[in-house]
């Protein structure tokens, strides 16, 4: 394929703009080469600046689940944005989307809107500080809660240390109160509860990471953290920024029968605008103000246009009774053709599914952490991104992402997918 266009514009780009992106997996850092600039997109396809129509898996990162430009979110949009764009002030439909919300989500009380998963997960976080007086967090290693400070933090020089920042601008104060755990090893937390014994907040975790490619908890570890919580008066925090309203109406909370204490959201929940939310208990979110003293706020939150877009979304998932089957079965059959030409082809890989999330490791051994997926060949990574691509496949940029699949991808989609990664991997 030619992507002179895209090439045009990328070098334009990074004359305004840092990298020449406003979001660093774009930059095509991981994988080397320009990136893909986008014109339009339709149900399973992109179509870029250079003409040439891409079969995508990331989806907007999770959001289109239904497919891109999706008609009954498109028609909500336009007809709230010919009634205003922003008030700043309260609307009917914020009341709508969170009462919807509330109704699919198990063990949920009250919502509140905010702008981004960053935000969400931020806010979630200091929410448990202030209603535990507590300010150490336990996050795990390969785990993405967006950007803020007390998530960019990396390990220390063993098991019970403290984090340090790996990001210039994070201060070794913030990065103090952040203990870095492994995900999917129950002794590792314990070890750093019991070294920080009545100081922890809040633990908080993707159920399904989703950030060093799809990982799923195994050996009941949610069910570990969750006693292990309970034992030690800790908030347990799940990210579901991805895993929301997409494994299942509940999200993981649902999936796995474990009852969180705060839930984050993103992604889905805006119908592809921008849009994140946390959501506890009554007793827990009446500590937010204006009802209580922590305190949150954003002029753009439960802005009409991304409110419109996340209710007409969940509307459809609420009421289609298939769907989260349908996704399921697209993507087990998208597993089983690529295990069948990698293996076929004589390439080195593993497979992580967790309902419409996977991911392909190219590493024999099981991935269950960040260190297991760090592993991976990130040469034949960057062949097999780039050999897709070729053949007008989409994929992440970078190996530790997960794809996403939506329901708008057909099983003609489906094959032409496994026949690209047939062709690509004789070549690896």
């Amino acid at each position: 394929m030619i992507y002179k266009r895209s090439s045009a514009l990328f070098a334009e780009a990074e004359q305004v703009i840092p990298g020449g992106v406003n979001s660093p997996v774009r930059a095509f850092k991981a994988v080397g080469g320009t990136p893909i600039f986008v014109k339009e997109a339709k149900g399973a396809y992109l179509f870029d600046e250079d003409g040439n129509r891409l079969v995508d898996y990331i989806n907007s990162w999770g959001p289109m689940i239904l497919g891109h430009a999706h008609k009954p979110v498109v028609d909500a949009v336009v007809e709230k944005a010919q009634k205003g764009t922003s008030f700043g002030m309260p609307t009917e439909i914020e009341t709508k989307i969170a009462a919807l919300a509330i109704s699919m989500v198990p063990n949920i009380d009250k919502i509140r809107f905010v702008n981004s998963g960053t935000e969400a997960c931020m806010s979630a976080v200091r929410l448990a500080r202030g209603y535990t007086g507590k300010d150490k967090i336990i996050k795990f290693a390969g785990c993405y809660h967006g950007h803020s400070d007390s998530f960019l933090i990396q390990a220390g020089s063993g098991a019970v240390t403290f984090g340090a920042p790996n990001s210039p601008g994070v201060t070794q104060g913030t990065a103090k109160d952040t203990l870095l755990a492994k995900y999917n090893d129950i002794e590792n937390v314990r070890a750093l509860v019991e070294a920080n014994k009545g100081e922890i907040a809040c633990i908080i975790i993707e159920p399904v990471a989703g950030n060093m490619g799809c990982v799923p908890p195994r050996n009941n570890f949610l069910q570990k953290l969750r006693a292990l919580c309970d034992t030690h008066n800790i908030l347990l925090i799940f990210d579901e920024v991805m895993t929301g309203f997409r494994l299942a109406k509940g999200g993981a909370q649902e999936l796995f029968n474990i009852k969180a204490d705060i839930v984050c959201f993103g992604k889905v929940i805006g119908g592809g605008l921008p849009v994140g939310a946390f959501a506890a208990s009554n007793e827990i979110m009446n500590h937010l103000a204006p009802l209580g003293p922590v305190y949150q706020a954003g002029t753009l939150s439960g802005n009409p246009l991304a409110m419109a877009a996340g209710l007409a979304m969940l509307t459809e998932l609420n009421s289609d009774v298939e769907i989260f089957n349908r996704l399921e079965a697209k993507t087990a059959y998208l597993h089983e053709g690529i295990e069948k030409v990698l293996k076929a082809n004589n390439v080195t890989h593993t497979i992580n599914r967790v309902g419409s999330m996977i991911s392909v490791h190219f590493d024999k051994s099981p991935v269950v952490d960040f260190d297991t997926a760090a592993m991976g060949n990130n040469d034949s990574f960057k062949a097999f991104f780039h050999g897709l691509l070729n053949e007008g496949v989409y994929i992440a940029p970078s190996a530790f992402e997960t794809w996403f699949i939506t329901d708008a991808l057909s099983y003609e989609d489906l094959d032409f997918t496994i026949e690209a990664v047939n062709k690509v991997s004789k070549a690896l």
